[in-house]
């Protein structure tokens, strides 16, 4: 309980966002999916300049989980 207002431990936010981070986390497997799959299409035909977006999509994908957690730990004051 310091006067800086920086606290870490935040178990609410971190309990309130689970059930979407778990929701995300199938989101981000399909990610992984789309990912392996645009790996494999751009080193297949390197011209294909849709697949670079397509694996950036599936990388912020692959990071949802993650980042949904820290957005609702971060709403919840300590």
């Amino acid at each position: 309980m310091g006067d800086d207002g920086d606290c870490e431990c935040r178990p609410l936010g971190f309990l309130i966002g689970l059930p979407f981070a778990l929701l995300a986390l199938i989101l981000s497997l399909v990610g992984a999916v789309i990912w392996v799959l645009g790996s494999i299409l751009s080193c297949l035909c390197p011209c294909c300049i849709c697949c670079t977006g397509l694996a950036n999509l599936a990388v912020s994908l692959v990071k949802l989980p993650i980042r949904i957690l820290r957005w609702f730990i971060h709403q919840i004051p300590c």
